[in-house]
């Protein structure tokens, strides 16, 4: 019995090895000597990468719907190709009619190929979508090398179809990158095809 349990598993196919992300790829064979050639790095290790992607979206004005919180769940795991886990207040604001651990938001954080795959699909799709585009500020940099960019619409996105949206909603997306400066994450990101303004 446990032989045949054995070749039964030898049966199953070995999966068939993912090709490279366009942006890994692009960040491997021009972006390294570019950014090398730019700022002098002594080694490849020095050079900056991408570390992870943070999208975020709040949920204020629906914290307590729990079925428009679904809806707003969905589409950004559509989005981002990951569930998103819930961000809870962390402490209580009568103002806001707020109490602690009330969710507040959803996060996703992205790694790996899905950062990359991510952050392809909102250079080269999403963005040039956004009305009257004429490209991101490349001034939204913290100082170590982050960038964050906020959109107005998640309709810009390829997988979100118009008629089922139930209400327009916007998100933060923030891009770590291993940079020291921002001049050096500036052009990181340039040359991974950020559009930034002229």
């Amino acid at each position: 019995m446990a032989e045949k349990k054995k070749a039964e598993k030898k049966v199953a196919a070995p999966a068939a090895p993912a090709e490279p992300s366009r942006v890994k790829t692009l960040y491997e064979t021009e972006v390294v000597p570019y950014l090398i050639k730019k700022f002098g790095y002594k080694t490849v290790m020095q050079v900056p990468k991408l570390d992870k992607i943070v999208v975020n979206t709040g949920l204020g004005d629906i914290k307590d719907n729990q079925k428009s919180m679904q809806t707003v769940e969905k589409e950004l795991a559509l989005i981002t190709g990951q569930k998103p886990i819930y961000r809870k207040a962390t402490k209580s604001v009568a103002n806001f009619k707020l109490r602690e651990g009330m969710n507040i938001g959803l996060k996703v954080t992205l790694r790996g190929r899905k950062m990359y795959d991510f952050y392809d699909k909102l250079v080269s799709i999403a963005l040039p979508r956004v009305r009257d585009f004429r490209g991101v500020s490349d001034k939204a940099f913290d100082g170590r090398g982050n960038y964050a960019l906020g959109l107005k619409e998640q309709l810009i996105f390829p997988e979100i179809t118009y008629d089922q949206v139930e209400k327009i909603r916007g998100m933060d997306v923030v891009i770590v990158t291993t940079a020291q400066t921002d001049e050096e994450a500036r052009e990181l990101l340039r040359a991974l095809g950020m559009p930034f303004k002229k």
